[in-house]
C-alpha cells in the first residue's frame, strides 16, 4: 500500500460564526487558528457559515409555503374543463 496516500483525520472544533455555537467533530481539514475546548486541549478551530443551530430545517424557523394555493392553482390548470350544462330549449304557450 503507497504511503501518505490518504489524508489524516484529526479532531478538530466546528464554530459557527452567525451564532458562536461550538462542537467537536473529526475532519481532514486543518487550521492556523486553534482553540481550548472543554477537555482543557487544544484543537484546531474551522470556522463554518451555518450548522445545525442556525440552520432553518434544524429550527424550525423556515418559512411556510403556501401549498394550498398551489395545488389549486395546478388542479386549475391541468384539470379537464367540466362539460356546459346544455341549454334548455326555451318554452313558448
Amino acid at each position: 500500500m503507497k504511503e501518505n496516500l490518504h489524508p489524516k483525520v484529526r479532531q478538530v472544533v466546528f464554530k459557527d460564526m452567525s451564532c458562536d455555537f461550538q462542537f467537536l467533530g473529526t475532519s481532514t481539514m486543518d487550521s492556523k487558528d486553534k482553540v481550548k475546548w472543554e477537555d482543557g486541549k487544544e484543537y484546531p478551530l474551522i470556522k463554518v457559515e451555518i450548522s445545525s443551530a442556525s440552520h432553518p430545517f434544524y429550527t424550525g424557523k423556515q418559512r411556510i409555503m403556501d401549498t394550498e394555493g398551489r395545488i389549486d392553482r395546478f388542479k386549475k390548470r391541468y384539470s379537464k374543463p367540466e362539460p356546459k350544462a346544455a341549454a334548455t330549449p326555451a318554452t313558448t304557450k
